[in-house]
């Protein structure tokens, strides 16, 4: 596909979403009529759109971007990861987690489980919706009505992964700190592993990767909270399980630093 049909797929994906978000229209014609400016532009509408029933012609446009952009992306196996010599079932990478194709990704979320609301922010939450596509806050939203109240903390829910190369998202609320780190706050994140890890044995799953959950947005110092995560990953893989690997996806050399501190070098390759 050639950058004048990539704009036009782009302007056609506007025009659908802004006509169920008219209220952003006098700003959407501030965007230039190019390519990286209108694909900004479809990531704001889609961040910015509420859950609403979803037509199959825009689904297939979208889908259609999406895959693409996927795969010029450059998807990364799990299972091709090195483990760390210390345990095969411990994994450390730095990369995109939108680009690993694992059995599940693990999403901090917010209690709306709704996906991020905010054009183009830079949450991972953010970054794993527009990836997958409005498929994933449509089937979050089916989720909350289900369940009647905002998603506790230290919980977890499974969604398809849609778009992204993964093959579900499980999604979990991390505790948010705004003063000192508590024991309420350290039982609540080692929640979220255990809870995700216990669903994605539920659902026969073998390969999952966790995001720095809480250390984000939500202000949990990322050198306790990447102890917190081993731990609780640790422990759980002591009892049977489907699970055969678990990854700690990082994206910052410090957490990249922590991490390593904590689960020791990757194994050798073999000769």
């Amino acid at each position: 596909m050639d950058r004048s049909d990539r704009v036009e797929q782009l302007q056609k994906l506007n025009a659908m979403l802004l006509k169920d978000l008219p209220q952003y229209a006098a700003e959407a014609q501030a965007f230039p009529l190019e390519e990286t400016a209108q694909r900004r532009l479809l990531r704001s509408l889609m961040n910015l759109r509420p859950p609403l029933p979803l037509q199959k012609d825009f689904l297939a446009l979208q889908d259609a971007l999406l895959s693409r952009e996927r795969d010029e992306k450059g998807i990364v196996s799990a299972l091709s990861l090195p483990c760390t010599a210390a345990d095969p079932r411990l994994c450390l990478w730095r990369g995109d987690i939108t680009r690993l194709a694992a059995d599940a990704i693990v999403n901090a979320a917010n209690s709306a489980l709704l996906g991020c609301f905010i054009p183009c922010h830079g949450c991972i939450d953010n970054a794993i919706h527009s990836a997958a596509g409005l498929q994933l806050r449509d089937a979050c939203h089916r989720l909350m009505q289900a369940q009647g109240r905002e998603e506790p903390v230290g919980g977890a829910k499974i969604t398809p992964g849609y778009n992204l190369p993964a093959r579900f998202v499980l999604h979990t609320v991390g505790p948010v700190v705004t003063g000192a780190v508590g024991a309420r706050h350290r039982a609540q994140l080692a929640s979220c592993y255990r809870s995700c890890l216990t669903l994605a044995a539920q659902q026969g799953l073998e390969s999952v990767a966790f995001c720095c959950i809480s250390t984000g947005e939500f202000h949990f110092p990322a050198p306790e909270a990447a102890q917190i995560a081993v731990t609780a990953v640790k422990e759980f893989l002591q009892d049977q399980t489907s699970v055969r690997k678990v990854i700690f996806n990082v994206y910052k050399k410090t957490d990249d630093d922590l991490y390593r501190s904590l689960l020791g070098p990757d194994r050798a390759p073999e000769s």
